[in-house]
Parts: structure tokens; sequence; C-alpha cells
């Protein structure tokens, strides 16, 4: 008839209470007549006491002392206010006095890493010739890696992104859609997709629920979002790119400009870094003891250039680009830095990209040839979405993908859903994994992906 209760509750409040605890065994030492454990529960532990007395024979402390490493266990004690603080222990004001030790589940006594090998910085690690855990490792072993308390925090961090995202769209009159994975034919015109077996054909893995979010519009949803699964087939082994990955999508019809959308997309995410702040500071904490990084800052409205004005800055910097040439990755950074030593925000929107180096059915700016109606949106110097005006008209939407030498037979479907009447529209992607690494300011987005996939990796 007991209740469980939670370690992150088990504060002075509950000092002399007789509660029931689950946990995992952390680290036990014995001393004498004592046994010290360490019981964790996700990111927070609290510090129990076995001690030879009234409820433990001599036996009972043997018992706990041979508990292996990170086998569950169930505890009845009493809380105990602490002489002193208890350090290495999220709850450091009170232990647990144990009277009766359970195990409900026993771990093999050889793990295949140590926990606080994996949650030290790497900085300490070096200092001191301390273990720490390399990258593949880790993800070999991807189960054990996930219970430390980084990862835990940057995982409860990431579903609460999901959430802040649904919750502001939801109030903005989005309509939550889902979108099919497997299509007939590649989502942007683009030749990486994963080709999928499909009875006596071949079908594709979605590089985007694009098509289908505009097919919402052109239905008069107005305003929808998405939340799934975006597969890339590009031989990308970088910090940043990933072959399946989470996408936040949204798209929206407009009634004079664009602009309507990206503002609408920006103060979105302005609200999910307010909810992360206000809601996640304990994981946020968490994370920046074994990855320290200066907190993200962003401005409210969100500070918006244009395109030529970013170029403008890189070549006053030294940087030699053309007026129509792409961003490189080392060029994205660097504006990041500028723009962080300007306007003091880690957060920005370019706008006004040349037209050459956007997609085929992205809106011409119809003032200037040579631009377009697209935009991304940076943190801490790195792209987190690409987007744009989707043209919407058949006939130039023909022209711009003649012009990119695409099979208008491979992009039939896509052509002919807006020739039945298609209000002005406009949306992008976000990645999730993306969004948390860099909100964190972590070096790699393995670290944000539970169970990654890259062009070297398929399990566990």
């Amino acid at each position: 008839d007991r209740v469980l209760v939670r370690i992150k509750d088990l504060t002075v409040e509950k000092a002399d209470e007789e509660v029931w605890v689950r946990g995992r065994i952390h680290t036990s030492r014995a001393k004498g007549k004592q046994c010290f454990l360490v019981l964790r529960q996700q990111q927070f532990n609290i510090q129990a006491l076995v001690a030879v007395g009234q409820h433990a024979s001599k036996q009972m402390v043997k018992f706990a002392a041979n508990i292996t490493k990170e086998s569950i266990v169930d505890i009845e004690g009493i809380v105990r206010k602490a002489h002193q603080k208890i350090g290495g222990c999220t709850q450091q004001d009170v232990e647990l006095h144990v009277q009766r030790i359970y195990v409900i589940s026993s771990a093999e006594p050889r793990l295949p890493l140590q926990l606080d090998d994996a949650v030290r910085p790497e900085v300490e690690g070096e200092e001191d010739g301390r273990a720490t855990v390399n990258q593949d490792t880790r993800l070999d072993n991807r189960i054990i890696d996930l219970r430390t308390s980084t990862s835990q925090a940057i995982f409860c961090l990431q579903s609460g992104i999901c959430q802040l995202f649904r919750e502001t769209l939801i109030r903005k009159g989005f309509v939550e859609i889902q979108t099919p994975k497997i299509i007939s034919a590649a989502s942007e015109g683009g030749a990486n997709v994963f080709t999928v077996s499909y009875f006596k054909t071949s079908a594709y893995l979605a590089q985007s629920p694009q098509l289908y979010k505009q097919m919402c519009i052109c239905a008069d949803f107005e305003k929808v979002f998405c939340v799934g699964p975006v597969f890339r087939a590009e031989d990308s082994n970088t910090h940043r790119h990933l072959t399946e990955f989470v996408g936040l999508d949204i798209e929206m019809a407009f009634n004079y400009h664009y602009h309507e959308v990206v503002d609408e997309i920006a103060d979105t995410l302005v609200q999910i870094f307010k909810g992360l702040q206000e809601r996640f500071q304990t994981e946020i904490q968490t994370v920046s003891k074994q990855f320290p990084c200066e907190p993200f800052k962003f401005l409210e409205p969100t500070l918006r250039l244009e395109y030529r004005e970013g170029v403008a800055m890189l070549r006053e910097a030294g940087v030699e680009m053309g007026d129509e040439e792409d961003l490189s990755t080392p060029n994205e950074k660097l504006l990041g830095r500028l723009v962080k030593e300007k306007y003091d925000t880690d957060f920005y929107i370019l706008d006004k990209y040349p037209l050459a180096v956007r997609p085929f059915y992205t809106m011409p700016d119809p003032t200037n040839p040579k631009t377009s109606n697209s935009y991304d949106m940076f943190m801490r110097g790195e792209e987190i979405l690409s987007g744009a005006q989707r043209i919407h008209d058949p006939q130039l939407l023909t022209e711009r993908a003649k012009h990119h030498g695409i099979d208008l037979e491979k992009i039939k479907a896509y052509i002919d859903s807006f020739r039945f009447g298609a209000p002005p529209h406009a949306g992008g992607g976000i990645g999730l994994e993306r969004v948390t690494m860099l909100y964190l300011g972590l070096h790699n987005v393995r670290q944000t992906s539970m169970f990654p996939r890259d062009p070297k990796r398929l399990t566990p």
C-alpha cells in the first residue's frame, strides 16, 4: 500500500518521514558497520545510509555493499536532515536512513562504461588524468549513456521544445497534421533520397513534409504544422548532419506579405526560448556542469538582416565573396560571431537570399530578379531553419523547374497541386536535434539525437 516517492521530492520538508523510494545504485561504499549508497533517479540522487542497529544487521550491511552498480532497488527508510552538505548529490540537505532494501533487478557486475566518467567534463579529465568516455563508446552503449544526468537533462529539455512548439502554434490557431514518410517521388526534386522496395516498384523516404504541408494550405487549412522524422541520404559526416532527424515543420497562408509568416515563425521560436528559460533551468544547469556555455541570448522582436547586409559585414571582416554566393559553414559561423558582437543576440534571421542559391520552388523577389523571398534562421551562428515563400502559380513553378533542369514528370504531382487555386503561402522546417544542440551550446548533434543515424551508424 506504500506510495513510492521521487528523489527530487526528498527535501528538508520531509525530514523524519518514513518513505519508499525506487532507484538505481549509483555507487556503494562500505565503511566498518556502515554502507553508504548513492541512489539515483534520472538526474537526481540522494545518499542512503545502511548502518548496523535496530533495523539493520551486519549481514544486511554486507548485502547492501555487494549490490552491483546500476541495479534497481526499492528502499524503505527515514528521511534525515544532513549534519553538513552532501557533496556529489543533488539532494544535499537530506539523506535516507535505510530500514529495508529490496533488489528489484540486478545489473551485471561489469559495465561497458562508468557513469561518473561519462559526466566528467573533458577538460577536467585531461587535467587530472581521469577517464572520460568518447562518443563512439557512448553511442555503442547508448542505454547506459542515456542514464547519465547530462543525457537525462538534454532529452527532458528536448521534450520541452516539442511541447512548447505545439503549445505555441496551437495557441496561434495552427492545426497539427501527419504526413506520409513513404512517397512516390523525391520531395524536393533532388537526388539525395533513400530508395526503398515497395511491392513491385520503388518508393522513397520523405526528405521533407513540404508537398503535403502545401497541399493542406491549398485545401484551406491556412496554418499547419507537423512533428515527425525526416530522411536525408547525404554522405555528410559533420557535427550537425544526420541521415534521420526530427523535423518541426510549419506552413502558413498569408494575406499581404511573406514577412507575416517570417514573424510568426520567429515569434514561435522566441516563445520556445522563453519557455525553456522558465521551465527547464535545472536541466540547463545540469548540462552546463559538463559542457559549460554562455546562456542563450535572443531579442524580442527578432533581429532580421537582409542577405546583402550579412555579406557586407563579412566583407568588412576580410571575407571575399560574391553577391550571389551562398554562405559556407565557416562564413556562417563568422557572421554569427559578428552579429553577436554588434547586436548581442544568438538568434537572428537572414532574409532575401540570392535566387540562384535557393530551390526551384522559391518565389523570386518581384522587385529584384536576383533575390528571392526566402530566409534562414540562425542560432549561435548555425542555420536551424531554411524557409521561403513558395511559388503558388503552376506556370511560374514549371518555368523555374525547367530553369533548374528538373524532370517535370518527377514533380508532376507537386505542380498539379496548385492548379485548382492556391493562396500565397510560406513556411520552413526546423531540425529539433540541431535546436537542442545549439540552445545548450553542445558540440555535436549526436548528443541530442537519442539513437542517431548517420552515414556510419545504423545501430543501436
